[in-house]
């Protein structure tokens, strides 16, 4: 994906939010309200922590709905127990940008207002990073730069684009679990497990994350099994495969463990909460079961029929792409040569990170080596390439006489698009039953099999298809529209 279409996108959505909110006055103006935090220390110390200029009132103004939350958490730290709701990523980010690049500006405008800035600044480039992550993503899946290209530009211009655009958590969630995934599935898994968890204090839903190690370990451990003969391989495979999605989970419960600390040991209040005498102690889930009436079928209420509404476009479109993708993977677990197509999928890596190693052990021999064995160590260098090369080469060739190379048909769905899917079917099914469904848009719209599927739509040449492809992009088109229109001006959208 080339950035400049990302860097487009967020410029024409902030142009179109601030065009909004100068035209329209907003329904709500009580984000403009600063009152003093309950502890100065979370704070800094100086008496240009809030500014009343014009511009300064206008820029902190620009903190809405959620926003307010993490500006308030940014600045004062986490004061009452429904704060913990909105996790530590971007505040903490937030506040680590103000406090050094943007410092300079806080004497000027006031640290609140520098506190949204630089939430914004960081948003935005968030975004256009993880554009960029999803394009390879695509590729590395779909074998298809065409279908990839398209998807992405879906990704840019997707319905809850405003979000990615404000002081919301989405675009820091799409960055690090976009980016984790592609080097999950380029092989650089210690990259990616730290990525994946980090995005896990991005947003709660980045815990789910976890069981893409999962799928990968059953892979490996079936390569080992099956393929090699070798069952204590199969065993390491599954239990590495369970460390490491372990290791997804640490950040979210951590924030746990330090709202526990906060509320239940360290409190102020005489009453111990209800959420902390539980045998599982957490908060996330009291709370938004508590506060925002979060549960199992608890939004289906005939008042809330404008929201399953405001919803339905893009869990119509979470239904087919899981609908389609599930056809094409019963399609392509039924196939004679299933079998061979899920070890090329595990040995197709690890040829790439042979490859890889050799390169690295070349690099170290040629630098180890030293200046004054300059050309005997060009002369090995060239051996160990060639060899490396040999190697890999020879590889393929039996791989390709035993079947295990296959052609990549751009039709045919490849075997990785399954977590996905199993993702995608969870979120879903959560949207529409437990959460507060008009929440949907920007809950999926991180999903890279609803673009992958909308873009096999545009370009399909059947009828029924081009009609359903233009319904996508009114869609998309209209609700870019709505949100830049609604969203700033503190009136109700997702």
């Amino acid at each position: 994906m080339e950035p400049p279409v990302a860097a487009v996108s967020r410029a024409l959505v902030l142009a179109l939010s601030l065009l909004a909110r100068l035209l329209f006055r907003p329904y709500d103006t009580s984000a403009s309200l600063h009152p003093p935090c309950l502890s100065s220390p979370s704070s800094p110390s100086h008496p240009s922590s809030h500014n009343s200029t014009a511009a300064a009132v206008a820029i902190s103004s620009l903190a809405v709905w959620d926003g307010v939350h993490f500006a308030r958490s940014a600045e004062c730290g986490y004061e009452y127990e429904q704060s913990f709701a909105f996790l530590p990523l971007l505040p903490a980010s937030m506040a680590l940008l103000s406090r050094t690049l943007l410092a300079p500006l806080v004497p000027v405008l006031g640290y609140r207002t520098v506190l949204v800035i630089s939430g914004h600044i960081l948003n935005n480039v968030a975004f256009v990073a993880a554009a960029a992550y999803f394009y390879r993503l695509s590729v590395l899946i779909l074998k298809d730069s065409g279908a990839a290209y398209r998807a992405s530009v879906l990704f840019c211009f997707n319905p809850a684009s405003v979000f990615y655009s404000s002081l919301y958590s989405e675009s820091l969630y799409a960055l690090f679990s976009l980016g984790g995934l592609f080097y999950l599935f380029s092989g650089a898994n210690t990259v990616a497990m730290i990525m994946l968890a980090v995005s896990g204090s991005a947003r709660s839903n980045g815990a789910l994350n976890a069981g893409y190690f999962c799928f990968q370990a059953l892979l490996q451990a079936y390569d080992a099994a099956i393929q090699k003969k070798r069952p204590i391989l199969a065993v390491q495979a599954l239990i590495t495969g369970f460390l490491r999605s372990t290791f997804i989970f640490i950040p979210f419960f951590a924030f746990q463990a330090y709202g526990y600390l906060n509320i239940c040991l360290h409190g102020n209040s005489d009453e111990l909460r209800p959420w902390c005498k539980a045998k599982l102690p957490l908060l996330y889930s009291f709370i938004q079961s508590h506060y925002w009436g979060v549960g199992f079928l608890r939004y289906f209420q005939v008042k809330q029929l404008p929201n399953f509404l405001l919803a339905s476009p893009v869990l119509s479109l979470a239904v087919y792409s899981i609908a389609h993708y599930t056809k094409m993977l019963h399609q392509l677990f039924q196939s004679n040569n299933i079998h061979e197509k899920i070890i090329a999928t595990v040995e197709g890596r690890s040829v790439e990170l042979c490859e890889s190693s050799d390169v690295a052990t070349v690099l170290k021999s040629e630098f180890s080596s030293g200046l004054n064995n300059k050309k005997q160590a060009h002369t090995e260098v060239k051996k160990r390439k060639s060899v490396a090369s040999e190697a890999t080469s020879a590889s393929l060739d039996s791989n390709r006489s035993t079947g295990r190379i296959l052609k990549v048909d751009k039709d045919e769905c490849p075997i990785l698009v399954l977590p996905f899917i199993l993702h995608l079917t969870f979120m879903t099914f959560t949207a529409f039953f437990v959460m507060h469904v008009q929440v949907s848009t920007r809950f999926l719209s991180a999903s890279p099999p609803i673009y992958w599927a909308a873009s096999r739509i545009l370009v399909s040449p059947r009828g029924s298809s081009k009609r359903w492809g233009y319904f996508i992009v009114v869609y998309f088109i209209a609700y870019i529209l709505l949100g830049s229109l609604l969203f700033p001006n503190f009136y109700p959208f997702t």
